[in-house]
């Protein structure tokens, strides 16, 4: 498989970033009050489902920002270029 240069690289910081969520939340504590380890729990959590909602608000975000601006660049209008005149 051909990964790009920086997958790790964003791999990690997603999990310390998901890892510092459930701290900041305090689903790590509640998580270890239960007795439950780290491991998958099988069922689709909240956190989960939360993630994936912001994934989504966040690609519509982009793509509206994008689609705005290029529709603002097909409204202008097209500059054609000139051949040079040659003077008598």
């Amino acid at each position: 498989m051909n990964h790009h240069p920086y997958s790790p690289i964003t791999l990690g910081a997603t999990h310390q970033l998901y890892r510092w969520m459930l701290v900041a939340t305090g689903c790590e504590r509640r998580r270890a009050a239960a007795g439950d380890s780290d491991r998958d729990r099988g069922a689709v959590s909240l956190e989960q489902v939360l993630w994936f909602v912001a994934a989504g608000v966040a690609v519509a975000v982009i793509a509206n920002v994008l689609w705005r601006r290029i529709g603002e660049q097909a409204d202008e209008d097209i500059i054609l270029p000139q051949a040079p005149t040659v003077g008598p």
